[in-house]
């Protein structure tokens, strides 16, 4: 991320070494960084594909696969008003011009169900991706003063099931769900995704060699009966160093996928 021009209480910042730009609120609410850049990156494959970006705040991890994938057509899902408007000032913005046709906003809670969630234009059964960067701060954690923040940040009870629930009922058969998540996580989404989806591959990221994780990618097919595979840990900095490691910097700026090493079967 590169920061960029400054306007009354938000900033607009490059990504991708300036391929896209996101409006993101300055001071205040959550801001977007590489966890969504790693995030986007687990979305690999050519031509035309359907992702929907779940809890996609401005849009970052969802403009990212836009921004890479030349036929991926986007959807951003929000529950908030403020940061779902913030997202389609990223789309009007000019040096988005080439992605606007191909991201859509939704303003919808991800916990619907049922009739509630067709309404709100979460169809069945339409998408071929679904990736999402759900709260992480469990509740009962101090909280921030920050109202949207703490909306983005708090996790809720149940949180990863609600979550994957609706993946499985808006993807195809046979499509990727991927996500970031603190380590401490891993037994409630392991759990979450159930009989819904299976091969799942968790990829624990890990600031040196030696330090523990402090965060997990993971993906997994929806109706796969493969077994769980946990994949090498990605380093982000191979030395004592600042600088990122090469295939992480790749995966940050746009330039590569991290592809799951089963692959996605085709519908």
């Amino acid at each position: 991320m590169t920061a960029g021009q400054e306007g009354a209480g938000e900033t607009i910042d490059a990504f991708h070494r300036g391929r896209f730009h996101l409006v993101q609120p300055k001071g205040g609410g959550h801001r977007s960084g590489m966890d969504a850049m790693l995030l986007a990156s687990l979305v690999a494959g050519e031509g035309a594909i359907s992702v929907a970006d779940l809890g996609a705040g401005a849009g970052a991890a969802g403009l990212a696969v836009a921004s890479r994938i030349a036929g991926a057509r986007v959807v951003l899902v929000e529950r908030s008003p403020i940061m779902a408007g913030y997202a389609r000032k990223s789309l009007a913005l000019a040096e988005n011009a080439d992605l606007r046709a191909r991201v859509d906003v939704i303003e919808a809670d991800v916990t619907l169900t049922g009739r509630a969630r067709l309404a709100a234009g979460l169809q069945d059964e339409v998408h071929d991706h679904v990736i999402m960067n759900p709260p992480f701060n469990d509740a009962a954690d101090r909280r921030t003063p920050d109202a949207l923040k703490a909306e983005a940040h708090a996790m809720e009870s149940g949180l990863f099931d609600q979550w994957i629930r609706t993946a499985g009922a808006i993807m195809r058969p046979g499509g990727q769900l991927s996500l970031i998540a603190r380590p401490e996580s891993i037994a409630e989404i392991v759990d979450a995704c159930g009989k819904r989806f299976g091969g799942i591959e968790i990829t624990g990221l890990h600031p040196r060699p030696g330090e523990s994780a402090v965060r997990i990618l993971v993906t997994a097919i929806k109706g796969s009966r493969a077994r769980l595979a946990l994949r090498a840990p990605l380093i982000m900095h191979e030395t004592d160093g600042h600088r990122f490691s090469a295939l992480v910097d790749d995966l940050n700026n746009g330039r590569a996928a991290y592809p799951r090493l089963a692959g996605v079967r085709k519908r």
